[in-house]
């Protein structure tokens, strides 16, 4: 009996992964789907999201997850790749300087909480 099997080729097999930056009044997620042995800068390029987010430095620090990862990091399926922003202000320094001012980030020092 001949086999009903058939022998396809898949030429690109691909990989579904997000795009994410965020800047204080918005952010942009995009799903996408891409080849594998993408990379994390490749991604950003094909999401395009430079066009929605003018502010993104020519080489942001990346990470994936919430880890950092050089742009050459090859993504995985179901990996996000984050966008990240430079700081406006070290927050050690801030830290620093709300305490020698008797502040603490976020509330003020001696008051209790209620």
């Amino acid at each position: 009996m001949p086999s009903l099997h058939v022998r396809t080729r898949c030429t690109v097999a691909e990989i579904a992964v997000t795009v994410a930056y965020a800047e204080a009044e918005r952010q942009t997620v995009i799903a996408m789907r891409v080849p594998v042995g993408t990379t994390a800068a490749q991604a950003i390029v094909l999401s395009g999201i430079r066009a929605a987010h003018a502010g993104i430095a020519k080489q942001p620090a990346l990470g994936v997850f919430g880890q950092l990862v050089s742009e050459t990091y090859v993504l995985s399926d179901g990996d996000r790749v984050e966008v990240y922003r430079a700081l406006l202000q070290d927050p050690k320094e801030t830290r620093r300087r709300l305490a020698r001012e008797g502040r603490v980030m976020g509330r003020v020092a001696g008051k209790d909480e209620i």
